[in-house]
Parts: structure tokens; C-alpha cells; sequence
């Protein structure tokens, strides 16, 4: 293997998603200020705000949107706008 392959901070580091508490580490180069300590360990911590635990495509909470129904919304509005303007 090469040496000095990775960046001289490469380090684990704990990330923690805040809408659910959800903790994990891994090994990263991301600039923290902020540390955490797990099971006696102390972790540079990157705070995020989503993540696999809580986002709606891995939780199988997505929530479908009609979009032909926008569409068909928005064409509706501003068509007769547009006919009205035309006169």
C-alpha cells in the first residue's frame, strides 16, 4: 500500500443525527469543534441533521406527491391568465 495515502487528520470520528440521537463512528477528515464521548472514548463529533435512521426513503415513511396534479394546477391558473392577457 502507498504511503501518506490519506490526509494527515484522517481519524475516526463520531457522527450523531439530532432529530433522533442516532450515533455512529466512522473514519472521516470532516473539521469538527465539538467532541462526544463513547463507552470512555472521546470522538471529534459532526452533528448532522439526517441520516440513514431518519430519512424518509430508508425509514419507508416516503410520502408520494402528485405531480401531474401541480402540473395540471398550474397550467390551469395561469392559462386563463394568459388567454385574459391576450385579449
Amino acid at each position: 500500500m502507498k504511503s501518506n495515502l490519506h490526509p494527515e487528520n484522517y481519524r475516526l470520528v463520531a457522527f450523531k443525527d439530532m432529530s433522533n440521537e442516532y450515533t455512529f463512528i466512522t473514519k472521516s477528515t470532516a473539521e469538527t469543534k465539538d467532541t462526544i464521548t463513547i463507552d470512555g472514548v472521546e470522538y471529534p463529533l459532526v452533528k448532522l441533521e439526517i441520516s440513514h435512521t431518519s430519512h424518509p426513503y430508508y425509514t419507508g415513511k416516503i410520502k408520494l406527491v402528485d405531480t401531474a396534479g401541480r402540473v395540471d394546477k398550474f397550467r390551469n391558473r395561469y392559462s386563463k391568465k394568459e388567454t385574459a392577457e391576450s385579449k
